[in-house]
């Protein structure tokens, strides 16, 4: 009877011991893959913007893009705080960066002849060379403006002008200008930094998932525009 016990209590404490063990690798699965998630869910955003302005459905394809600004800042975030970048996550990133700020923003230019036509494929090639060629070397910095604030900017000035496509195509020349250029931005870490910063934050999802979509586009546009004006005298990084 004693081994028979004996043996009961080993195998009980082999199975906790293995439900431990199995629990700590699916929080270290998710630990490493939270920031993995957050990309992915930028990339499905932008696949699903795609899909609306290819249908015509202008608005959604726009709060959609306001929504992977969101998923952006929130992604680089998770992945310091936890410690879980990678070459893997970091690539991930970059495409899912390309297909919603480059591809399924500049699909809300609505080209119909050739230089609409030359403009988009500008503006993607924009944010292709921004994404793979402005490395700075200086830590907390970007060259050239980072191209999710450019499409925040575009999608809440289609939505307050109810699609106006000719200032949206002048804008969308200014932003290439803004994202080719070589001049510094400084690493917004939204919420890395001040409590401030973080309220803005907090308030980009609170207006974009719940207030009127009017009242989301003026919030992002104003939140885009003083990065874009005042990179270092507004959202300067001081963590």
């Amino acid at each position: 009877p004693a081994r028979r016990v004996a043996g009961v209590f080993q195998a009980a404490k082999k199975l906790v011991l293995s439900k431990r063990a199995g629990r700590g690798r699916t929080l270290e699965l998710l630990r490493r893959n939270a920031a993995n998630g957050l990309s992915v869910a930028n990339l499905v955003a932008g696949l699903a913007s795609v899909l609306c302005s290819l249908n015509r459905q202008y608005p959604r394809s726009c709060w959609l893009l306001l929504v992977g600004f969101l998923l952006d800042l929130a992604d680089g975030a998770v992945a310091r705080r936890l410690n879980a970048c990678s070459a893997l996550g970091a690539k991930l990133d970059d495409f899912a960066d390309f297909t919603t700020f480059g591809l399924a923003t500049a699909l809300l230019l609505q080209p119909r002849g050739v230089l609409d036509g030359l403009l988009v494929i500008a503006y993607v090639m924009a944010v292709f060379a921004r994404l793979c060629f402005f490395s700075t070397g200086i830590p907390f910095t970007y060259r050239g403006l980072p191209c999710p604030y450019a499409s925040s900017l575009l999608a809440a000035t289609f939505l307050l002008t109810e699609g106006n496509v000719a200032l949206l195509r002048v804008t969308a020349a200014v932003m290439i200008l803004f994202m080719v250029d070589r001049g510094f931005y400084p690493h917004d870490k939204v919420l890395e930094s001040q409590f401030w910063k973080k309220m803005v934050y907090a308030g980009g999802v609170v207006t974009v998932l719940f207030a009127p979509m009017a009242v989301a586009a003026g919030y992002c546009l104003v939140w885009a525009t003083s990065y874009i004006i005042f990179p270092f005298a507004v959202w300067s990084c001081r963590a």
